[in-house]
């Protein structure tokens, strides 16, 4: 059987429309690895320092506080972690919806898609002014 090679073996990105769906389920891949890589190397390091000495826990504390002129590095990092973090769950929660078959509906689907991204802003924003209210 002859195949033709010109067309794509399956729906290719080419082919669809973007949608607010589409952004969201690449975010959630890209949250997924930036919290694998990013947070379980801070988390750990975090957790090595509390069981360690005192000089352990001040060079951790010194690292998420360092930075580079008025910009704090590490914090904007951290900041950003949390976004993914927030992002990652609110998705899997659309997804674990959609998983019960609920939330297909285009209109519903753009909705769920659209609450995500704006919800984990909003949480975002609402965890770190906690933390920066007590710091101040």
């Amino acid at each position: 059987m002859a195949r033709n090679t010109a067309r794509p073996l399956s729906p290719h990105l080419t082919i669809w429309r973007w949608g607010p769906h589409m952004l969201v389920s690449i975010l959630h891949r890209a949250t997924g690895v930036a919290l694998t890589v990013g947070g379980l190397f801070l988390l750990t390091w975090w957790l090595l320092a509390l069981s360690g000495s005192a000089s352990a826990y001040q060079s951790f504390s010194d690292f998420v506080g360092w930075k580079l002129g008025p910009i704090p590095l590490i914090q904007l990092g951290l900041v950003a972690l949390t976004w993914a973090f927030f992002q990652h769950t609110l998705s899997g929660v659309r997804h674990l919806i959609m998983d019960i078959g609920a939330g297909f509906e285009l209109r519903t689907n753009k909705t769920m898609a659209y609450l995500t991204m704006a919800g984990s802003l909003l949480l975002t924003i609402a965890f770190w002014a906690i933390i920066w209210g007590k710091a101040a």
